[in-house]
């Protein structure tokens, strides 16, 4: 194949931004040469690579090609950085995955503990820690917290310990719908928080706990700290993250319904094989900041 930098450029461009128009504004060129780019590519490579949709996605032959991309891009801005050839490119971006009970408890400080030096910015995409590891399959992160152990084909993998949660509801809701402990029937009634559709967490507790596949009534809150919020108001229970809970103003404003029964989320770094300077500073920020999470 006989492909260029520009070309591959514009492949990640379009994927990352949904559009060829989208693509035209991020790298400052015109709808029609990014149209052009596109074209070259699928033509060098014999493959639709991408589908003309909104958003646009990558074909498998595009996966694959996306995955060339990425790579070559990283390694082309990291020479450039270190023989001190276009320092005015501005930064590099590293699109990571993580899900949201990390961001909102240790997950930024390692963010803030990548050196200056590397002139990166973030693109985190938010998910279940169940389904952070999917991204890889779209080629659209360089590296995720994940639920899951199985390394990527050209992944590293790094166990960082576990995530801990703990049922809890606020003191009023404890006394209207569970005055004698999580029971089979209260757990079928009390209404029930969850972070979205997704999140199958709370049910796998239930079967846990019960014995049974229950269908309580459920609310949905997609946000870390509404979640938590929810539950300290009276909304529901919910499995709640121990580092959450240790950090509110007023942790006495949520029970523990289970205190003997927690349930641990191992957690893993995967990112690609690169030889990438700022890639490889950030795996060792999110190894130190990981320190907040149970030991294995």
């Amino acid at each position: 194949m006989d492909v260029t930098l520009d070309q591959l450029r514009t492949l990640a461009a379009v994927v990352d931004e949904g559009t060829f128009d989208g693509a035209s504004v991020a790298l400052r060129v015109t709808p029609s040469a990014i149209s052009q780019r596109i074209k070259a590519l699928e033509s060098a490579c014999g493959r639709v690579l991408v589908t003309r949709t909104k958003p646009v996605q990558p074909t498998p032959p595009g996966v694959a090609m996306l995955r060339l991309a990425r790579t070559t891009t990283r390694l082309a801005q990291d020479t450039a950085r270190e023989i001190g050839v276009d320092t005015r490119a501005g930064y590099a971006t590293l699109p990571i995955a993580v899900n949201a009970d990390s961001l909102a408890t240790w997950f930024l400080s390692a963010l803030a503990r990548l050196p200056a030096r590397h002139l990166a910015v973030f693109d985190v995409h938010v998910d279940d820690q169940d389904r952070t590891f999917d991204l890889f399959h779209s080629e659209s992160v360089l590296a995720a917290v994940t639920s899951v152990a199985r390394p990527m084909p050209g992944c590293t993998v790094t166990t960082l310990g576990s995530m801990r949660y703990f049922a809890c509801a606020a003191p009023d809701f404890v006394d209207a719908w569970f005055p004698e402990g999580l029971t089979h029937d209260a757990m079928a009634e009390a209404p029930l928080v969850v972070f979205n559709r997704k999140d199958t967490l709370q049910h796998r507790f239930i079967g846990e706990v019960s014995g049974a596949a229950l269908a309580p009534p459920t609310h949905y809150l997609p946000a870390s700290a509404d979640f938590v919020r929810g539950i300290q108001l009276g909304l529901g229970w919910g499995l709640v993250p121990h580092l959450q809970w240790a950090a509110l103003a007023d942790p006495a404003s949520l029970v523990h319904l289970a205190p003997d029964h927690p349930v641990d989320v191992p957690l893993y770094w995967q990112a690609w094989t690169l030889d990438s300077p700022p890639l490889r500073a950030l795996t060792a920020a999110v190894q130190a900041a990981a320190g907040a999470l149970r030991t294995p």
